[in-house]
């Protein structure tokens, strides 16, 4: 537990290195540095603006009380102490510390080695007494065990704490390491011997969920189980907790909605541009699995508790489901390796035959951007794997993710875009000849020749995150090409029909009000036209809507199609149409009380019914964002390849094989 405070320390500050949180006290309180992950920044600068926000509110509405008081419990290397003083915060309040002794001896001992430190402190009487390892005027640093109440409670008055005046309790990721029975006695115990107090924890929700598993799984390896999670797992029964130790206030809000709500616009907009970033899924998963909570009592009606003057947003209740589907391992006749992996591209190559190409997973033991291109192969109800061989193995692929694929007839096929790493431009346009007459009955059988092209279209294929669909207009084929981003825009909103013939971008004019600006949307052909459905918006938002690009005499028109109820916003879910009805597949949104499963729209009528995923056939967490899906129309199946993603710091997770959904009951009862 003590490792997991040093770990999130050096975290901190990496962050506030790179700019994300303003703290120059960190590094003289953390010895190792590391650089972080872009992904751990945003986690981080997360959750030190939701503690922040709450700390400095509290401060504010108590700033007429002769004395107020923090006691930040398992404080570990935090510096909110000198912040807080740094910037003229604690005129009349005293900041009481408590963690392991050995956490709290380390820290006085870096204190009165540090100048600048001792000298914010003022350090009053050299050696604390008894648990007491420092001792300054307005600050005081215990080394107690937090689950030893009593000990706690005698420690805290030998220093001074004060019961009758107000008092914040911060708890940040500490509580969930103890028992429940000893947390639960903590809680009710700031609640009854204080007349008026605040309390303020921040820690992780949703344990059942797939990334709720990978992560209790990382704490659980790590020695440090989240125990708080199986009684406590979601707000709402952290809120009741709360209200039955003897709290009267309390409000929770996950970090989406912290974020949306609580940082103004042009921070949120610093923050997005600080680095290169290209892991939104995971941002918002994180997100979604972290909570803060503030609970109050006894204190006067115009200090509302923290929170509560914001504007919440408007939460749906959970989201109604229609049914569910069940998935199944799909029935593979060999070990099937190649397919772990996350932003790549599947496609029918011709009727039971699939393509995989790019995308980053698990070759030969270990993470890589994937240079394979695997192929699925379906004889007698069951599925070969095997490799593609390349017929220019000189011409490297580049192991691009989030490209697309196009088959353009059954020997040719069109990538186009990707990317290596988001801090370098998008990749340009690719061909992959098959031999003219293939038979393969075995997936080693399959050749394939890579061929670069010509700049000629190139411009509009530099992005990724985008969309290629085939469309007809006067009788030809085009591939429109749709939105995405690239190293220079963090979102596009803008198109291009790509003639099928020259790869020559043709000047086709289209009509209607034009949708917002969007990547790792869906897009499926239908009626000539396309339909594009959710995507990340321009302030990383998902969106809901749905539009249909629809072929007109002279060009084509946009339409919105009107769903009800209305869809709820996701992104990177996959999509399909199948007999005028569009299925949307697995994705991102930022309902934090469950995952999407598949949802399908009505195209004729907009009804828009969601049914969720039943995985209890399977013996790991199915992620599905970042994946590919293939529609088998004849069997009414779904195959799903890989997806998954680097979860926050909790490691990368891949689903380990394809999964089969049967459709047949949905689409029939429709």
């Amino acid at each position: 537990v003590q490792g997991t405070g040093g770990s999130s320390a050096v975290s901190k500050c990496s962050a506030a290195a790179r700019g994300y949180i303003q703290d120059r006290f960190l590094r003289l309180l953390v010895g190792r540095r590391r650089r972080r992950a872009p992904l751990v920044h945003r986690g981080y600068y997360i959750r030190a603006r939701a503690v922040g926000h709450c700390v400095q509110d509290f401060l504010l509405k108590t700033q007429s009380r002769p004395r107020t008081q923090i006691v930040s419990l398992g404080a570990g290397f935090d510096s909110l102490y000198f912040r807080l003083k740094d910037i003229g915060l604690l005129h009349h309040t005293v900041v009481y510390e408590v963690d392991f002794p050995n956490v709290a001896c380390q820290k006085a001992t870096l204190i009165k080695r540090t100048k600048e430190l001792s000298a914010l402190v003022g350090d009053t009487g050299g050696e604390g007494l008894g648990v007491t390892t420092f001792s300054g005027e307005d600050y005081k640093l215990l080394g107690v065990d937090l689950s030893e109440l009593s000990e706690l409670e005698r420690a805290l008055e030998e220093a001074g704490l004060d019961n009758e005046i107000p008092t914040l309790f911060i708890a940040e990721v500490v509580l969930t390491y103890m028992e429940n029975s000893r947390s639960d006695a903590l809680i009710q115990w700031a609640a009854e011997h204080f007349s008026q107090a605040c309390f303020l924890l921040y820690e992780q929700m949703h344990p059942e969920d797939p990334f709720g598993r990978v992560m209790q799984q990382h704490f659980s390896q790590m020695n440090s189980a989240l125990n708080s999670l199986a009684r406590y797992p979601d707000g709402e029964a952290q809120q009741m907790r709360f209200f039955e130790k003897g709290w009267t206030e309390c409000n929770v809000m996950d970090m989406n909605e912290f974020f949306t709500c609580c940082i103004p616009e042009d921070e949120q907009q610093r923050m997005q541009a600080l680095e290169p970033f290209d892991e939104y899924e995971e941002w918002h998963l994180k997100c979604s699995h972290y909570f803060v909570l503030t609970a109050s009592k006894g204190m006067e009606p115009s200090w509302t508790p923290l929170l509560s003057n914001m504007t919440v947003p408007h939460r749906d209740g959970p989201i109604r489901t229609a049914g569910s589907i069940t998935a199944a391992a799909c029935p593979m006749h060999s070990e099937v390796s190649g397919l772990r992996r996350y932003g790549h591209h599947s496609v029918l190559l011709k009727p039971n035959v699939i393509l995989t190409t790019g995308g980053f997973g698990e070759e030969d033991g270990h993470h890589c951007r994937m240079r394979n291109f695997h192929v699925l192969i379906k004889r007698a109800g069951c599925w070969k794997a095997g490799y593609v061989k390349k017929e220019n193995p000189d011409k490297r692929w580049d192991g691009r993710l989030y490209h697309t694929v196009s088959c353009l007839s059954n020997s040719l096929a069109l990538v186009v875009g990707g990317r290596t790493s988001p801090s370098s431009a998008g990749l340009g346009m690719l061909w992959l000849k098959f031999p003219e007459t293939w038979n393969a009955s075995e997936p080693d059988d399959i050749t394939v020749e890579l061929v670069s092209l010509q700049p000629a279209a190139e411009p509009a294929a530099l992005r990724w995150r985008h969309s290629t669909t085939e469309v007809i207009f006067k009788g030809e084929k085009y591939l429109f090409l749709y939105g995405g981003r690239s190293a220079i825009e963090p979102v596009l909103g803008d198109w291009c029909f790509l003639h099928t013939q020259e790869l020559s971008c043709a000047v086709i004019p289209v009509e209607g009000p034009v949708p917002e600006s969007r990547h790792s949307h869906s897009a499926c052909s239908w009626k000539g036209g396309v339909l594009i459905a959710g995507g990340l918006g321009a302030a990383e938002q998902p969106l809901g809507s749905v539009f249909f690009l629809r072929e007109l005499e002279r060009g084509f028109q946009w339409q919105t199609v009107e769903t009800h109820p209305p869809l709820s916003p996701r992104y990177s879910h996959t999509a399909h149409v199948h007999d005028g009805k569009l299925l949307l597949v697995g994705g991102v949104w930022i309902h934090s009380s469950s995952v999407p499963g598949v949802t399908v729209i009505d195209l004729i009528t907009g009804l828009c019914l969601d049914y969720t995923i039943n995985v209890e056939h399977l013996e790991w967490p199915l992620m599905l964002h970042n994946h590919s899906s293939v529609f088998l129309p004849n069997e009414k199946e779904l195959l799903l390849i890989g997806g998954g993603g680097n979860c926050f710091s909790f490691g990368t997770h891949l689903n380990p094989e394809p999964v089969l959904l049967s459709l047949s009951n949905i689409l029939a009862s429709h």
